[in-house]
């Protein structure tokens, strides 16, 4: 179909998967080589913090193909050894410091990797989770009823806590901004959310920082910034990812907050694109240049990415509304779209009462998020709405009919909500 017989696909991923299967699924018959780091075949990673940790589950890894299903789709799997290096003038990808790897098209999704606190590595029982190796040391702790302290009340912090919660085991959660999850829901909604700790009896913490851990071998406390502590025998650090490029020093690609795409993720570099979390790229769709760390992205990156390197004449944008889920406790939180708002209001449900709610978020004249919890059976909708670039009158309409709907009021005129 084109002129390129090799593809390489550098990260074991979801989106490295996804790239793979896009590939063969457009036709292309050349050769394929996926490269991990880890030496697990491609798994998800989103039950990693939530079913994974349960303690009905069994521990096995939650794989998207067998080794023989990735063989019928003739890749050659380099698995346990990461790339060190990308020569973009001889087209070739450098794996485990000397293993070279040539290619005529390029897909990069290597990720993420966690965030540390300083002298974390020398205890044991601190860890983040970010791999299913991670995650089975933090299930082996909670098998064994360790008490737990989560830094950080991001999502993947939070749902650790949360299954820490459903074993009856102690876990406090600490979080050094003064409200949580600004950054993906917006002060307001971030607060609201995490108000879900305290009524499912989980201590968080807010604006409070970690001076050190301290323990003799292994972690027995967390000494906070006001000199105080907290006895811990496990310590889970969830203070966000840092995009996976330190590799590509040198290679001439822009890196900036990961690998710096437009909006064919396509790096600028003949046949080098990028996917999943290490992409940062213009969305033509809400008009901003994102870097997204979900699921959904990654999946639809990592083929929209392959489809564009193998046929790059034909390349096409990838725009999306973005979208990620998190469970906690007995809840479904749900957020589509951007929370760069110039007005958040609360549509449907109370946040500071009721187990059900619904907000959307307003920029300029238009609706560009929906947050909702527990509110499944709305979201896509207002994701579709956003796709659309719906107005924001529009959907304030909307709103208004659906909770009429399910409240059985036919009379129109009822206030729509509160600003927060």
């Amino acid at each position: 179909m084109t002129d390129i017989s090799r593809l390489v696909v550098v990260g074991a991923s979801l989106a490295g998967l996804r790239a793979v299967e896009a590939a063969r699924k457009a036709g292309f018959d050349g050769s394929v080589t996926l490269i991990g780091a880890e030496p697990h075949l491609p798994y998800d990673r989103p039950p990693l913090s939530k079913a994974f940790l349960d303690a009905e589950g069994d521990g096995t890894a939650p794989t998207f193909r067998e080794r023989a299903q990735l063989e019928e789709l003739g890749v050659e799997l380099r698995l346990g050894a990461p790339a060190t290096g990308l020569d973009t003038d001889g087209c070739v990808v450098t794996v485990d410091g000397t293993d070279e790897v040539p290619y005529d098209a390029v897909v990069i999704a290597t990720g993420a990797h966690a965030r540390t606190l300083p002298g974390a590595a020398a205890l044991d029982g601190v860890h983040a989770l970010r791999t299913v190796d991670d995650a089975r040391e933090v299930r082996s702790a909670l098998d064994a009823g360790a008490r737990t302290v989560v830094i950080g009340a991001g999502f993947i912090g939070s749902e650790v806590a949360s299954s820490a919660q459903k074993r009856g085991v102690d876990v406090t959660v600490l979080e050094a901004l003064p409200t949580p999850l600004v950054r993906a829901a917006g002060p307001a909604m971030g607060a609201a959310i995490a108000a879900l700790h305290e009524r499912n009896g989980t201590t968080l913490r807010c604006g409070t920082g970690v001076r050190s851990l301290e323990g003799s071998g292994s972690v027995e406390r967390v000494v906070l910034e006001d000199g105080s502590s907290i006895p811990a025998d496990l310590v889970v650090v969830g203070i966000g990812v840092v995009p996976t490029v330190d590799w590509l020093q040198g290679s001439g690609l822009r890196l900036e907050d990961g690998i710096v795409c437009d909006e064919r993720l396509w790096t600028g570099v003949p046949g080098v694109y990028a996917a999943g979390d290490v992409a940062r790229w213009h969305n033509p769709t809400l008009q901003e240049v994102q870097r997204m760390e979900n699921w959904t992205a990654a999946a639809e990156q990592g083929a929209a990415a392959a489809r564009n390197a193998i046929a790059p004449a034909e390349a096409r944008p990838y725009g999306t509304v973005p979208y990620f889920w998190s469970d906690w406790y007995d809840v479904r939180i749900q957020f589509v779209g951007s929370p760069n708002a110039d007005e958040v209001v609360v549509v449907d449900g109370d946040p500071g009462t009721s187990g059900r709610w619904i907000a959307l978020y307003r920029r300029g004249d238009r609706l560009v998020g929906a947050l909702t919890v527990n509110g499944q059976s709305d979201v896509m909708k207002y994701r579709v709405q956003i796709m659309r670039g719906g107005s924001w009158d529009e959907a304030l309409d909307f709103a208004a009919r659906r909770r009429e709907r399910s409240r059985g009021v036919s009379s129109p005129g009822s206030p729509v909500g509160s600003a927060v």
